[in-house]
């Protein structure tokens, strides 16, 4: 059931899979989609999203009585490897770049502080590239890659083992 008065928020981290198993766990979040966003052709499909200028991106519906914006874009960062423009992990490619896309100016303006913030920290000594973008489009990806971490259990989990994903939080954020 989704509530009555709810919000919208779009990342892009890398990999949809890693990002959607991460938010799904959030109070407050209502639902999460992984999909294709920002780009400029309409219809991506996972064999062409790339071409059409998207990144793989997660879509998420929150509740913000519940959970504000600006947590979940603490909760991305934590999820991501900011200082990498040319993609996350072993996966590789402008449309594995990060980006927060923002909805509104409030959005907008969170985005930025916490970028800042997190650049002043010293956490990271590469500079953040994370992009900070306008929303503009957002397509579903195919149902086979939704919800991948719960049906696929397995195979996700080697994923993210392998990637490299899971070794570069640990180091930079703990447990």
């Amino acid at each position: 059931m989704v509530p009555e008065q709810v919000a919208t928020a779009t990342f892009a981290g890398g990999c949809f899979w890693c990002v959607e198993a991460e938010f799904r766990k959030l109070p407050g979040v209502v639902r999460v989609v992984s999909g294709y966003a920002g780009g400029t052709g309409a219809d991506p499909t996972y064999e062409d999203y790339a071409r059409k200028g998207h990144v793989e991106a997660v879509q998420i519906t929150f509740d913000p009585r519940k959970i504000s914006f600006a947590e979940l874009v603490e909760h991305f960062w934590r999820q991501v490897d900011p200082t990498d423009p040319g993609g996350q992990f072993a996966d590789r490619g402008a449309h594995y770049r990060t980006v927060i896309f923002y909805h509104d100016e409030e959005q907008r303006q969170v985005a930025e502080a916490s970028k800042a913030a997190l650049a002043a920290s010293g956490r990271f000594s590469r500079p953040i590239v994370t992009e900070i973008l306008p929303y503009t489009t957002f397509y579903p990806a195919e149902e086979y890659h939704q919800d991948f971490a719960g049906k696929n259990p397995g195979r996700y989990c080697t994923y993210r083992s392998l990637s490299g994903r899971e070794e570069f939080l640990k180091k930079h954020w703990g447990k």
